[in-house]
């Protein structure tokens, strides 16, 4: 009996979960098997949400499949995901993962920035504070410059920092405030093309753009 159990299992690894993971659902029998578990999350990675608690707790496992995709850790466990060293792997492939982590992990800059320079919206997910932060909220504008919605009100205030976003992304004028955006006006004919909606049907706005193009 025993050896038609083995022999089962070699087939299901081999014929199916190497080709396709997801299928571990199929098979609670192997969920808490680490080498069918291993060969499932190396071609898909979101078959980790399948594996039993313990090889959810497992770093070889996780590792394993946060490698093929960083958004695979939000099924690992709670200890692993407020792990940095597993974190810092999985924001390098998914900066969105930063959703996942921890908030003493959202709230370090090595992480944050990491995140943001693969995914500018991660910033999103950072500590309030790093959203305070200069060098952070640059790395994720030169990303993505949609990024600056998340920034700290201090921080779009900041002129010369809006200034720094402007030239790295245009887009980023979207965020600013009504008079940095004319301010910019002053110097170039596409501020009114980069600037927000809201200003676009400003009326204020729009009488003071036309006076400069006069």
């Amino acid at each position: 009996m025993k050896l038609l159990q083995k022999i089962k299992k070699i087939l299901i690894i081999k014929i199916i979960l190497s080709k396709d993971g997801y299928k571990l659902k199929n098979y609670q029998e192997l969920q808490n098997d680490k080498e069918a578990v291993m060969v499932a999350v190396k071609n898909c990675p979101w078959a980790l949400q399948f594996a039993s608690e313990e090889l959810r707790a497992n770093k070889e496992v996780v590792i394993e499949a946060v490698k093929r995709h960083g958004l695979a850790l939000r099924y690992a466990s709670e200890e692993l995901q407020n792990n940095k060293e597993f974190v810092v792997v999985a924001v390098k492939r998914s900066g969105w993962v930063l959703d996942c982590a921890s908030e003493e992990l959202r709230g370090d800059k090595e992480v944050v920035l990491l995140a943001v320079k693969q995914d500018g919206i991660a910033l999103r997910y950072a500590s309030d504070e790093l959203k305070k932060n200069k060098e952070v909220v640059m790395e994720a504008v030169k990303e993505d410059g949609d990024a600056l919605y998340y920034a700290s009100k201090e921080l779009k205030g900041d002129k010369e920092f809006m200034i720094e976003a402007v030239k790295q992304r245009g887009s980023s004028l979207r965020y600013a405030n009504k008079q940095f955006v004319l301010e910019v006006a002053k110097e170039s004919d596409y501020a009114l093309m980069f600037a927000s909606d809201e200003l676009k049907n400003d009326k204020e706005f729009i009488i003071e753009i036309s006076k400069l193009n006069q």
